[in-house]
């Protein structure tokens, strides 16, 4: 426990805190879990660090609880306490009046103290990814909270005060993969609500008054069983706009809308046409859903890696072992980023779910590469820092090490010219490499390095809108099945963005650079379809790794979605 280990030997990182009067600290990853194993929890001077406004400890699957002792931090801003085990969290948390973003994500706990709702200072809560059965009554109290994510959870209702009129500023509420039966009719109460999130949850019904919500843009209710199979197929692949268009007008003739079929009905509520009109509106019904169906649907073929006589391979060294020894690739073919703003919306796409599924490229980090500028074989391998060079994105070619530094010093710059104490979060994934000698590295048959990852991937072998064949590699230091997780997420973002691009129609534009369009056939841009290739990822001596996708990858809820195999 923390307060028996105060004899022990002082950490290095909490001695260098304590002379340098430092306001962050951040311990994370295996060499702070080993620590934490040994001491037998977090060491005791940690909590006299009374100045710290920005405290992370994450990555240490050894930590399980946090001491009481943590209310002396009483300037704490950001609590990160993200990818550990955590079990249990501190009344004493409610003492911690200063917080503003508190993250609790991917840990084991099971409850909330009810002092979290004394926070009032508290912007944002993250304890997604625990099994939280239900949240704590009084969350309306935290009037300055604008963004709660409670997803994957265990949660069957959302609190009854979340939706107060208190909360303000509340603009972002993500509360996915739980079992949630019922969205409240007062969520109109939400003034600055701008996203919704309750997909892949129990829900039967949305209330009509989600219209009301004025500043409402993004919502997602995929993979909820409607009872209006309709709004089911319209919120599996329509706009936010379309959706709450539908609600506002009373869906079938239900809810505020004007109810003209059900007026209709009751002026003819008798004589024989009443059932030629039944007759007629079922059928009319149908083929509306149909249409919606066909409307939305998504395709995604995808083509096994014996069929392809030129396929691509990955080998991996053992060396990355150490460093971040997980990658998945695979091909995508069919995706138009030649028409307005469509590649525009697939680099902000690849962006959100950097800073979303991937925890800022905490997890995992997405490079996406144009096939065509790409010489394989390729190798995923490590090289000593001090010698691997790289031509980042828009920049020119340099070291490893001189691109940390650079990248380093302007997130500290950002911090400065922002008047923060701590780096943006959009830097926190520089420090995944803190105390590495050997760097992982993507690398062609020409020994070029085309990715750097968690940092970035090379100008070499950027996508531009004559790209027309795409190499997707997602990588992780944490596991496999997140790396498939998040190429499973990218695809079925890919997917729905091509569908958009083929609806909207857009125009045919230029690369900037060369004013290069692209030659692929005319009638290949009439279809949204992708294909997704094969990729497999095998050792030094050609024993398979993976193969993405496999059988039991794309298993996706959307239900808009067909995936061919």
């Amino acid at each position: 426990m923390a307060e028996e280990n105060s004899s022990l030997n002082i950490w290095p990182e909490i001695e260098k805190a304590e002379k340098e009067n430092r306001r962050e600290l951040v311990l994370q990853g295996s060499a702070v879990d080993k620590k934490i194993q040994s001491s037998g929890g977090l060491h005791a001077r940690l909590y006299s660090l009374s100045l710290l406004n920005y405290l992370e400890i994450s990555q240490c699957p050894s930590l399980h609880e946090i001491h009481e002792n943590i209310r002396h931090l009483s300037h704490l801003q950001s609590l990160i306490l993200c990818r550990n085990k955590l079990t249990a969290v501190p009344k004493s948390i409610g003492d911690l009046k200063a917080i503003k973003v508190l993250d609790l994500s991917v840990n084991q706990l099971q409850a909330l103290p009810e002092e979290i709702c004394a926070l009032s200072e508290l912007d944002t809560l993250n304890v997604s990814c625990n099994s939280i059965a239900a949240l704590p009554d009084g969350l309306s109290k935290c009037v300055k909270l604008a963004s709660i994510n409670v997803s994957k959870n265990a949660l069957s209702r959302l609190p009854d005060d979340l939706w107060c009129s208190n909360l303000e500023l509340l603009s972002s509420i993500i509360a996915s993969e739980n079992a949630i039966e019922e969205l409240s009719s007062e969520v109109h109460n939400l003034p600055a609500l701008k996203v919704l999130d309750l997909s892949s949850n129990k829900l039967q019904e949305l209330p009509s008054e989600l219209g009301d919500c004025p500043k409402l843009k993004e919502t997602n209710f995929k993979g909820n069983k409607l009872k209006d199979k309709r709004l089911e197929k319209m919120v599996n692949g329509c706009q936010t706009k379309s959706v709450l268009d539908y609600l506002r007008a009373g869906g079938r003739g239900k809810g505020k809308g004007k109810q003209q079929d059900g007026e209709v009905s009751e002026r003819l509520d008798c004589g024989r046409n009443i059932s030629k009109k039944k007759s007629g509106a079922k059928q009319k019904g149908k083929k509306e859903e149909e249409e919606v169906d066909e409307l939305n649907r998504m395709v995604v073929r995808v083509l096994h890696v014996s069929k392809v006589p030129t396929a691509v391979t990955v080998k991996v060294s053992a060396g990355v072992k150490d460093v971040r020894p997980y990658i998945v690739c695979c091909i995508v073919k069919g995706m138009n980023l030649r028409r307005g703003n469509a590649l525009k919306r697939f680099l902000v796409a690849q962006t959100k779910l950097h800073d979303e599924i991937c925890a800022k490229r905490t997890t995992a980090t997405i490079a996406t590469h144009d096939l065509g500028l790409l010489k394989a074989p390729l190798l995923y391998d490590t090289r000593p820092r001090d010698t691997l060079k790289i031509v980042p994105l828009g920049r020119k070619e340099m070291r490893a090490v001189e691109l940390l530094e650079l990248l380093q010093q302007e997130a500290e710059e950002l911090r400065k010219h922002k008047k923060r104490q701590n780096v943006s979060g959009l830097h926190k994934y520089l420090q995944l490499l803190d105390g590495k000698d050997l760097y992982p590295c993507l690398v062609d048959a020409e020994d070029h390095v085309v990715s750097f990852p968690p940092i970035t991937n090379s100008e070499r072998t950027k996508i531009k809108r004559s790209t027309q064949e795409l190499f997707l590699e997602v990588t992780s230091s944490t596991s496999l099945q997140i790396c498939k997780d998040v190429m499973d997420a990218l695809i079925i973002k890919m997917a729905e963005l091509n569908k958009l691009t083929f609806d909207v129609k857009e125009d045919v534009g230029s690369d900037e650079e060369t004013d290069v369009i692209s030659d692929r056939p005319a009638e290949d841009l009439a279809s949204p379809e992708l294909t997704v290739v094969q990729v497999k990822v095998v050792d030094v001596d050609g024993n398979l790794k993976v193969v993405y996708p496999s059988k039991t990858d794309l298993m996706s809820d959307v239900s808009n979605l067909t995936v061919i195999r």
